[in-house]
């Protein structure tokens, strides 16, 4: 089975090709990420050096389970970002009708086509459902009561911005899994840090698709670091909402209106996405358009010493 290419955020490298300067020298609005990250600080020697071992990842686990109050009895794992689960997931089970609230991450969709899933826009009628909580691109959030399929996966990517939305207490119903992303809220995607938290049976499964030592030992580290420090989380939180407010306005004064989204990512409706973005990369500022809809730009928030270069950039 051949597979197309998704279309993502981020590929600073082939913007600068096609508008000129480097990599270094452009705003990467496209992706959804913090853009600052948390203080990783030293890392352990031996982290670099040695084998990941069980105290380490068991310090991760514990962590995880605190920061977002995780049900005792759901199954905790730690991976190698989000991506490898959401690729295993549909494997999990016979490939069946699978339910995916769209428009949303399509990387979701991709894993289940390439299991041998049917896609039914008819929830009632779905062995599996995928929902993106709080959504990507538009932000919009679900209720425990959305959830009805057999087989249930939320991803949480985004909801570390947003923790009251979270639909983690649902972590230890049956064939129930919940995805969290690491990489954006602690604005740290090169770690590639992931969680799945959820049914024993499921998680227990995927521990073995995923083979030893699915994370690094610096991840490792500072993924329990940063999750023992919910000041640092709480501070973040209300930073980034400031931020979202004020890149709000910028855009409504270039003629932007508001669609949705979270505090790390803005959706917008403009006339011409497409014209948006070829405006912004000729600033070398790179933003996300959709192919589904034309009047849709996405911006991420610019870091605090940008926001100078992002005004100028802007109709």
């Amino acid at each position: 089975m051949i597979q197309q290419k998704r279309d993502h955020g981020g590929g600073i490298d082939a913007a600068a090709q096609q508008y000129g300067g480097t990599r270094d020298s452009w705003i990467d609005l496209s992706t959804g990420i913090n853009p600052v990250a948390y203080p990783v600080g030293d890392i352990y020697h031996n982290s670099w050096c040695a084998l990941p071992d069980k105290a380490a990842q068991s310090a991760l686990v514990e962590a995880a389970r605190s920061f977002w109050q995780i049900p005792r009895e759901a199954a905790v794992i730690a991976t190698n970002g989000a991506s490898a689960p959401i690729a295993m997931i549909p494997r999990l089970g016979a490939a069946g009708r699978v339910h995916i609230a769209a428009p949303t991450y399509n990387e979701h969709a991709a894993a289940f086509d390439f299991a041998g899933w049917q896609h039914t826009e008819t929830l009632s009628q779905a062995d599996a459902q995928v929902i993106v909580n709080p959504n990507n691109p538009d932000g919009r959030t679900f209720k425990a009561g959305d959830l009805c399929a057999s087989l249930r996966v939320i991803d949480e990517s985004f909801c570390d911005v947003r923790p009251a939305a979270t639909l983690i207490a649902e972590a230890d119903r049956r064939n129930t899994l919940v995805l969290k992303s690491f990489g954006k809220f602690w604005g740290l995607a090169g770690v590639r840090l992931g969680f799945v938290i959820g049914d024993p049976a499921l998680v227990a499964r995927l521990e073995t698709m995923l083979g030893p030592w699915p994370v690094a030992g610096p991840a490792l580290e500072i993924g329990t670091r940063a999750l023992r420090d919910p000041l640092w989380a709480e501070q973040t939180r209300k930073r980034l909402s400031a931020d979202a407010v004020r890149l709000d306005a910028l855009l409504a004064g270039g003629g932007a209106s508001l669609v949705g989204g979270t505090s790390l990512f803005r959706l917008y409706d403009v006339d011409d996405a497409a014209a948006w973005q070829t405006r912004l990369a000729h600033n070398q500022v790179w933003s996300r358009i959709f192919p589904y809809n034309p009047r849709w730009l996405r911006l991420g928030l610019p870091a605090p010493d940008q926001w100078a270069r992002l005004e100028a950039a802007l109709p």
